[in-house]
């Protein structure tokens, strides 16, 4: 859907006075983008494809920028958010949906949703009881379960899964291969042999939380496992049962939570970086990569290290264990000047 000049400006909220008319058909990196295509510096590190971009039109922030005279410079607060918005207008016809049941689609006749006001594709699988929002979106190899409550405005990628009794709000998005709702990892060690115990809790998900590819939300044993507002979890995480996360946090590829854990609002949890099992984080606590939190962490700030420590005491430990080699080179010399002095 192509994009003028006037429309461009009202989409990121500027003022339109004095704007040249132009048509926009597309957007692309500032070292690829044509005269017909908006970009955007979102990273200073590019800053020196300003000059020769053949881009007509870049969103940049406030300064003093050398661009080409023929390009429109659209300066803005924030030029990686403000150039999503451009994104989703060049987006919206890509994945334009036509709401209604596919063939091939499998919907249990108790399912409640408006199928005027859904879209629910081939392969998908509606389970008996479960409850979908309007202009929900439903791709090819999902499967919700029985009494599975969706909200409105959501997106389920291919081959996601909503188990039974679980729970959705507005606009979450799961990416392909999600899965919400699996057993949580219990296990009782009876006469030589791992018996499994039930886990009979539901996944909540709050509004505008998004779930990565392949990544795991396990139910609670009893109760709620639930992923705070606005939350976002990338690809290939694992966060066990009975965890409760607060509003707007991170994690990140690879980084696990164990169960029954808390984390407050605003919190970051890096690649790789674990949360030991039945401990809180405070708000704001930011995990670095590979971080290991095995006790409470109360205060807001960044950690780091195994197990994890404020980053400013852990950076002076490996500064110190950097030196020790040098150390030992030094003990060594001086334990060879002291036996040459005893021998004498």
């Amino acid at each position: 859907m192509p994009l003028t000049s006037s429309e461009l400006v009202q989409l990121i909220g500027l003022d339109e006075v004095g704007v040249a008319n132009r048509v926009f058909s597309g957007i692309n990196s500032l070292d690829q983008a044509g005269p017909s295509e908006v970009s955007f510096l979102g990273n200073l590190r590019y800053a020196p494809q300003l000059p020769a971009t053949k881009a007509g039109a870049v969103l940049v922030p406030e300064g003093d920028w050398e661009v080409p005279a023929n390009c429109l410079v659209l300066t803005v607060e924030n030029p990686s958010a403000a150039f999503s918005a451009v994104i989703d207008h060049f987006q919206k016809e890509a994945h334009d949906v036509v709401p209604g049941i596919a063939k091939g689609a499998i919907v249990a006749e108790e399912a409640d949703f408006d199928a005027s006001s859904v879209t629910i594709s081939a392969g998908a699988i509606i389970g008996k009881g479960a409850r979908i929002g309007d202009r929900t979106v439903i791709r090819e190899g999902v499967v919700i379960g029985n009494n599975a409550r969706i909200g409105e405005d959501c997106v389920l990628h291919m081959n996601a899964s909503v188990r039974e009794r679980c729970e959705l709000g507005d606009r979450v998005i799961l990416q392909p291969g999600a899965v919400v709702g699996s057993d949580g990892f219990g296990f009782e060690l009876v006469e030589g042999r791992h018996l499994k115990v039930p886990q009979v809790g539901i996944v909540v998900l709050e509004d505008d939380v998004e779930i990565g590819s392949n990544s795991c939300i396990d139910r609670a044993r009893f109760g709620r496992t639930v992923i705070g507002e606005g939350t976002k979890i990338d690809n290939l995480v694992q966060v066990a049962h009975n965890v409760e996360t607060g509003k707007h946090c991170l994690l990140v590829s690879q980084s696990g939570v164990a169960g029954s854990s808390k984390l407050g609002n605003y919190v970051t949890v890096a690649a790789q970086a674990g949360v030991a099992g039945h401990i809180e984080i405070g708000d704001q606590v930011v995990l670095a990569g590979r971080a290991g939190a095995v006790k409470n962490l109360p205060a807001p700030g960044a950690y780091m290290g195994m197990p994890a420590r404020p980053m400013a005491k852990e950076q002076r430990k490996m500064a110190a264990l950097s030196r020790v080699p040098r150390l030992l080179e030094e003990v060594r010399s001086l334990k060879k000047k002291l036996e040459k002095l005893c021998e004498e």
